[in-house]
């Protein structure tokens, strides 16, 4: 099986390149499942109902989250009744919202875990033990399983990905909004990526307004960050598998970029 996962969605533009190049891509890759992480789909942080039927219809499967899954108000409204939406598993018990999620395709079941680093980043729960303790319920479902790992620094990231070498079929890296070129697998069958990167405007740094980054790092003042606009680039990874192994096969970068 193939499944894609599609790097972080930042506003409008993002929404924009997933609906004209998913359709797309999802034949000529011969696509079972879309998993995409959409914690900057909604304005630039966080997400809305709007937003995810949006990218819901557009055909993705599953949305990943991240630290501004709070962002928008909106998603208390939803978050719990909504299967095909996960946020990082490493929030307090009672938290809002699944650190996982169990989706059937073809008869396959796969699950998707959401799970955010420490490493300059809020102080959560071990994401190395949160993790650790859902592949206990986990693998006695399904062995295809596949981590999106919300974190900023690469030394955790590539760290829990050799934790967890033979336990996953892959560990994907979001956040950075930066893909890498390190996409591998690892001995035992684990697909990995550091970071994914970003789909949204290209012209932009990380997603927002040039000028308004600047602004912010040549006067150290407060500046109110908006989403830049011109042409997309769409960044994403396609991951083969053996559905009974979950043994992953492939892992290939997709870096788009509009016309």
């Amino acid at each position: 099986m193939r499944l894609l996962m599609i790097g972080d969605i930042v506003g409008r533009p993002g929404r924009k390149a997933v609906k004209e190049t998913l359709p797309g891509l999802k034949k000529e890759l011969q696509v079972d499942v879309v998993v995409a992480n959409g914690e900057n789909a909604a304005g630039g942080t966080g997400i809305t109902q709007d937003v995810a039927n949006e990218l819901f219809n557009a055909g993705i499967d599953i949305l990943t989250m991240g630290n501004h899954v709070w962002d928008k108000k909106d998603v208390f409204t939803f978050i719990d009744k909504e299967k095909r939406i996960v946020r990082p598993a490493n929030y307090p018990e009672g938290t809002p919202g699944l650190g996982y999620t169990v989706c059937e395709i073809q008869n396959t079941k796969i699950i998707i875990i959401n799970i955010s680093g420490l490493v300059f980043m809020p102080n959560l729960r071990c994401p190395f033990r949160t993790v650790a303790e859902i592949l206990e319920e986990a693998q006695d479902i399904t062995p295809n399983i596949f981590v999106d790992f919300h974190a900023e620094a690469t030394s955790e990231k590539i760290a829990l990905a050799w934790y967890l070498n033979g336990r996953v079929t892959a560990v994907c890296g979001t956040h950075t909004h930066v893909q890498t070129a390190d996409e591998t697998i690892l001995p035992d069958g684990t697909a990995y990526i550091t970071d994914i990167g970003m789909t949204g405007p290209k012209n932009s740094v990380l997603g927002v307004k040039t000028d308004l980054v600047l602004q912010k790092f040549l006067t150290q003042m407060p500046v109110r960050f908006e989403v830049a606009d011109g042409p997309y680039q769409f960044n994403a990874v396609i991951i083969e598998f053996d559905e009974l192994s979950g043994k992953a096969r492939n892992i290939e970068r997709i870096f788009n970029i509009e016309g």
